[in-house]
């Protein structure tokens, strides 16, 4: 199932951190994703696209050839299906409103 796919790629930091990178700014290389994941953790360029492959087979990423490089996109709708599905209906008045008093009794003690 694709949801299934998709909440394994958001399960992991490095796909999570692959995913901001190509929010700030779309149709990066390998090799920039390589340098953003490398800021936070030691991974090699083949890591990086096992991570980037399994982002492609969730649907979030998108991935076009442009000469001799391959320029990787970002592909948010299967995020919004999840935050539909999933995040969207727990976020009506009534459970806000119990999540702000457990907040609120919480300070308290």
């Amino acid at each position: 199932m694709q949801e299934d796919l998709v909440f394994k790629a958001l399960a992991d930091p490095t796909r999570r951190t692959i995913l901001d990178a190509l929010f700030e700014r779309d149709g990066r290389t390998l090799g920039e994703l390589l340098t953003v994941v490398s800021a936070t953790t030691e991974m090699t360029r083949f890591g990086v696209a096992k991570h980037v492959k399994l982002l492609e087979e969730a649907g979030l990423v998108t991935t076009r050839k442009l000469g001799r490089e391959r320029l990787h996109f970002l592909n948010p709708v299967p995020i919004r299906l999840i935050h539909d599905r999933w995040i969207d209906k727990y976020t009506d008045p009534h459970i806000t409103a119990l999540v702000a008093l457990k907040n609120q009794l919480e300070e308290e003690q």
